[in-house]
This record gives structure tokens, C-alpha cells and sequence, in this order.
């Protein structure tokens, strides 16, 4: 009996799953199937964070399969070797996923729908992770856009995007099963333990993202355009490691926020469409994540000093707004959208370190590393990419502590060395008098370490090297 396999990647999820929804529609046995390739990606496999959460996806998957009368088959090594063999073992004429849209993986689909093709198997990719294709608009010359605004304009000119389906409630199984590897033989679980925080935040899997998008439906969406800059206040989604892992679909989102009909919902729907307008980036200039899309960056004078990259990393600055993200990075995964913004300017610009030691910091550390939205944040802080903030936009880490945590509670709960300095002194440390420092139980360099560079002075030296370039 023939069946179709539905190869999960970065849908993991059953509820509004377009290849899901199409193979039901064949009336046939439905196999699903998840095969871990980390070649696949090329150069950009998953980091230890998102295999953390990716670990915990899947066994949230293979349980709400199992509720439908169906099982969830694990299978590593090459991807097109494995899907070639599950295709043989299972005598299945048809195979749908949902469409990559990283530069390794497009190539990665196209050269599987060819040789499927080949062998009289159906092979049929679906739009399940964007809101509108990353070719459906173009600049009145027929270019890709490289400006947020105008681009998100014209995706909202298109038709809407299509409405959520329906999850199954069963999933017609095989006569028999394929054999399967189990989601432990993968490793994709830390050997030690250094991600014991995780659990206590995140719920990776569909029921975890749903749960976590009511939530802030009824509690943050309403005051979401002045709450999303605060890193002391919970007024953010965090659903960007739901949307990378395909938990819930920027569909269900959508309608979701359009019944809510506040500046909010508007907000965040804004947010949805810089996701969109990364990926357009990110395909139409595939070479983004490891060259600057401003060519003249590419002669820029970055410094190579393994000692400040190393500080920066371990929140070890002396600059608690930026030491509060990078801790918040190591202990949970995951770092406050502002708090991105102000770290990243601190690297390239107090620090002059090049971006892509940031970002590829951030590809291991953050749950949801996600190329797209990962080059594009850091292209935009250095100045060097899409709609980028202009290079002489140097955040003040001290002024941005003060305005976005202005009772200095983010600091407190993640540098707690400074917990018992005033607010007046919780930003700017070296600043305090002696006797507020004793009193707080604070020595400068010995229980929280000095400025390792004077913002002053590195503002001074980032415009000078910005200066250079442009005369080039």
C-alpha cells in the first residue's frame, strides 16, 4: 500500500501545517518523519542552545502524534540517503515538507525534489513558516527590497495572508511501521547540565507556544508598543523560539492579533513583518550572514582582541546593562530584544569587534538562533546591512540602562553583585562614592570588574573608523 511521508524540519508542530493538511487530502497512510542532518544546513547546523530546545520539540511532537494514532520516525545521517530509504522501505509515492529558505537549505530542497522526481515520487514543498513568500514583492525596478518600510508596505498590499487549518484529530497510519532511531540516540541533549535554567523558562513544543501566545495576549499585547522596550517588565511575546522551531504558525498569530484591535496588536504585527523582511533579505542576498551587504564594511577596521570578546561573552564588561543581557544569554537562552540591540553596539562599536564573532556567539547560545533574524540584528547594529541604523547610532550603555530599566531591576537580577547599590549608582558603578559602594558591599575591579573601555573615548575611535571606510 502506497503512503506519503511528511518530513518535519522547522514545523514542528500538527495544528495549521500546510504539508500536513495536503497529505490527508490524499487519503492514504501518512507517515511523519524527522531526519537530523546537521550538514544539511552547511555551515550554519544548530547550536547547543537550539539543541537543547529542538531535543524537547521533538518529544513534544512524537506525543501529540502518538495522541492522533500515529508515531513520529527519527532518522539520521544524509538527508537525501535517508529520505531515499524511508521511500523504498514504506513503497511511499509522495513526500511534502515545508520549504527551507536558508541558502543551504533551498539547495538542500531543490536537489531532493529532483531526484525524487526522478523515481516517479511526488515531491512537493509548502509555504509553512512565512507569512508571504520572499519573492512575492519587488521595488518598482524589480529589485529586492533593502528598506523595511517600504517593503512591509507592499507585502500588506497583497492579498491576505490564508487562513489557519485545522489540526487532524487522527493521522491514518501505515499497516506497518518503518523502523526508527530514538530522539535520544541523536544527543542533541547537553552531556552536562549546563542548561538546568532552560526548563525552568521555556516549554519547548506546540502546546508550550500556544500556551505561551495566550498569554500574552491577555496580559502584554494591549501596552506592547511602549512595553516591548523593557527588559525589568515582562512586555514581550517570547514566542521567537516557537516561531523558529515552526511550534505555531505566523498564520495563527496573525488572526489572532486581528481580533485584538490595539496599537499593540499593531505593533507586534509590525514585528512579525521585520521576520518577513529578513528572510526576503536573507534570500535575495544569501551571502548576508558572512559578508556585510554595504561592501564598503568590507574594509572596515576591525579589531581582533580575544581578551574583550571573552569579557563580552561572560558579561564581565563593567557595564551592567550589557553584563545583565549577556548573563540573561548564558543562564536562559535567551536575551531581550533591546537588550540585543544594546550588547551588539557595544561589541562592534565601543569594542570594534566584527559583528560575526556576535553573531556567531549568538547562534550557539540563543534558543532561537534563526539565521535570518540572527544577520540581519547584527547587520543592522554594525551598520552594515539591510535598513541598517547609521553607524554614527552608538548606544550609551549607561543611558540606555537608565531609560529602559530606570529602577535598575534587570541589572539587580542578573548582575546581583549590584544588588544593593542605589538606583542612582546601578548603571554606572564607577561613579558611585566610596562610602555607597561599601555600604553596598561593591570593591570595583575585585567583586564586579571596571569599564573595560571608556565609552567616550571608543565612540571617538568607532566614528574615526567609520570615517576611514568612507573615504575609501
Amino acid at each position: 500500500m502506497t503512503a506519503t511521508i511528511v518530513r518535519f524540519r522547522n514545523d514542528l508542530r500538527i495544528d495549521d501545517h500546510p504539508a500536513l493538511t495536503a497529505a490527508l487530502q490524499r487519503n492514504q497512510p501518512v507517515i511523519p518523519a524527522f531526519v537530523w542532518s546537521p550538514d544539511e544546513a552547511g555551515d550554519w547546523a544548530s547550536g547547543a542552545a537550539a539543541r537543547w530546545w529542538l531535543d524537547r520539540s521533538l518529544r513534544s511532537l512524537a506525543a501529540d502524534l502518538q495522541r492522533r494514532g500515529s508515531r513520529l520516525i527519527i532518522r539520521s545521517g544524509d538527508v537525501h540517503k535517508e529520505i531515499a530509504k524511508l521511500v523504498e522501505e514504506t513503497t511511499a509515492d509522495a513526500l511534502h515538507w515545508s520549504r527551507g529558505y536558508e541558502p543551504a537549505l533551498l539547495e538542500s530542497d531543490q536537489q531532493l525534489e529532483t531526484s525524487l522526481t526522478k523515481r516517479g515520487v511526488e515531491a512537493v514543498s509548502y509555504s509553512g513558516r512565512l507569512l508571504f513568500e520572499p519573492d512575492a514583492v519587488r521595488t518598482k525596478q524589480g529589485n529586492p527590497y533593502r528598506v523595511f518600510t517600504p517593503f512591509w508596505k507592499a507585502c500588506l498590499n497583497l492579498d491576505p495572508p490564508r487562513e489557519p487549518h485545522s489540526a487532524p484529530r487522527k493521522i491514518p497510519a501505515p499497516q506497518d511501521w518503518p523502523a526508527s532511531a530514538s530522539i535520544d540516540s541523536l544527543g542533541l541533549a547537553p552531556q552536562r547540565d549546563w542548561a538546568d535554567q532552560f526548563s525552568q523558562r521555556w516549554q519547548p513544543g506546540e502546546q508550550g507556544a500556544n500556551q505561551k501566545l495566550k498569554r500574552f495576549l491577555k496580559q502584554a499585547v494591549a501596552d506592547y508598543e511602549t512595553g516591548r522596550d523593557r527588559p525589568d517588565d515582562y512586555g514581550t511575546s517570547r514566542m521567537s523560539p516557537h516561531l523558529h522551531f515552526g511550534e505555531i504558525s505566523p498564520h495563527k498569530i496573525w488572526y489572532a492579533l486581528q481580533t485584538q484591535g490595539s496599537d499593540g496588536s499593531q505593533a507586534y504585527l509590525r514585528e512579525l513583518g521585520w521576520r518577513e523582511f529578513a528572510y526576503h533579505v536573507l534570500v535575495n542576498f544569501p551571502e548576508t550572514p558572512d559578508q556585510p551587504l554595504r561592501s564598503q564594511f568590507e574594509n572596515f577596521p576591525w579589531q581582533h582582541n580575544a581578551k574583550a570578546l571573552r569579557k563580552w561573552q561572560r558579561g564581565q564588561t563593567g557595564y551592567p546593562i550589557v553584563d545583565a543581557g549577556m548573563r540573561e544569554l548564558w543562564a536562559t537562552g535567551w536575551m531581550h530584544n533591546r537588550v540585543r540591540m544594546i550588547v551588539a553596539s557595544f561589541l562592534t562599536k565601543d569594542l570594534l569587534i566584527d559583528w560575526r564573532e556576535g553573531a556567531g556567539w549568538f547562534w550557539d547560545t540563543l534558543v532561537d538562533a534563526d539565521l535570518a533574524n540572527n544577520t540581519m540584528g547584527w547587520q543592522w547594529t554594525a551598520g552594515s546591512g539591510a535598513d541598517a541604523a547609521p553607524y554614527f547610532r552608538i548606544f550609551n550603555p549607561v543611558r540606555q540602562g537608565e531609560k529602559f530599566d530606570p529602577a535598575g531591576d534587570y541589572v539587580r537580577q542578573w548582575v546581583p553583585e549590584l544588588k544593593s547599590l542605589p538606583k542612582k549608582w546601578i548603571h554606572n558603578p564607577w561613579d558611585a562614592p566610596a562610602d555607597v559602594l561599601a555600604d553596598a558591599g561593591v570593591e570595583l575591579g575585585e567583586d564586579y570588574p571596571q569599564p573595560i573601555v571608556d565609552h567616550g573615548e571608543a565612540r571617538k575611535a568607532a566614528l574615526a573608523a567609520y570615517e576611514e571606510i568612507k573615504a575609501t
